[in-house]
């Protein structure tokens, strides 16, 4: 085995990017670690640490050097969001990488409900038309940030009706994304859609994240216009609350109820159910 690493790894100071990075580690692979602050960078066998910031593409094109396969997490969300990623996917095509792996989000396209997902897309056709190899893990919503969504009061809030979100754990994404790096020919040109083991409604999610944690945990229907409205109390820029608000109304428009079976494809296990989740992160 060479000890020249040639996978390198983004968003390892994160939960899904360290996990990769953590899994791959453990296998004995070789890595380039690209953190924007290389202080914070987890310490890791067989591991080099190489600064990357998107935005910067002159220090991510000398970052990337070597690198024939590249775990891209998507950036930070920002108005600027778009723009890094351009600069670094052209790094990584300056620079020489082939493949990259990139973490994109479940039903992403130019008219998606949710507005990040149309970002995702972009990027996605960015790559592509770069003329690099690719792998798309479209993650449907994170059941680990499921309980965040409840108030202090005990209530879920949003425009979310009845529709239903096959929600994804983060270790599931990171087991996925570890696999592609490890056989990424297997992976060139797939696009895949991560999610858990079965579609749930808000409500159902509350029941859940009641009887796991016991308390009572409910879920209130808002109307668009209420969502704005009770989100106007966090300062934020006007596309933060269309993001917000519109995880809710994808989920109300059943863009995220698709229930794949691409988690047990790629890995060979059963994705975690989100009781699974709440257990494990039980802390």
């Amino acid at each position: 085995m060479s000890d020249s690493p040639t996978i390198g790894i983004t968003g390892v100071t994160g939960t899904i990017g360290g996990h990769v990075a953590r899994l791959l580690s453990n296998s004995g692979l070789p890595l380039v670690l690209l953190p924007r602050n290389p202080a914070k960078a987890p310490t890791l066998p067989r591991a080099v640490v190489r600064p990357a910031d998107y935005g910067d593409r002159n220090l991510c094109e000398r970052s990337l050097e070597g690198i024939e396969t590249l775990f891209m997490v998507s950036g930070r969300e920002s108005a600027t969001r778009m723009d890094e990623h351009r600069s670094f996917v052209d790094a990584a095509q300056a620079a020489g990488v082939r493949h990259v792996v990139y973490t994109s989000f479940m039903g992403a396209a130019p008219d998606a409900t949710f507005t990040l997902a149309r970002d995702h897309f972009a990027t996605e056709e960015y790559i592509k038309s770069a003329g690099l190899a690719y792998t798309f893990l479209r993650d449907c919503l994170y059941s680990d940030f499921l309980e965040a969504m409840v108030g202090d009061d005990g209530v879920i809030r949003g425009p979310a009706g009845s529709g239903a979100a096959a929600v994804v754990a983060q270790a599931d994404v990171a087991r996925c994304a570890a696999a592609v790096l490890r056989d990424p020919a297997t992976h060139a040109g797939v696009t895949y859609t991560l999610t858990g083991p079965e579609a749930l409604t808000m409500v159902q999610v509350a029941h859940i994240i009641s009887a796991v944690r016991g308390r009572t945990v409910t879920f209130h229907h808002e109307t668009v216009a209420e969502a704005y409205e009770s989100r106007k109390k966090w300062p934020a820029p006007d596309w933060q609350y269309d993001a917000w608000v519109s995880t809710y109304t994808a989920i109300a428009a059943g863009e995220m109820e698709h229930v794949s079976d691409d988690v047990e494809t790629i890995t060979g296990q059963r994705p975690m159910s989100l009781k699974e989740v709440l257990r494990a992160n039980r802390g």
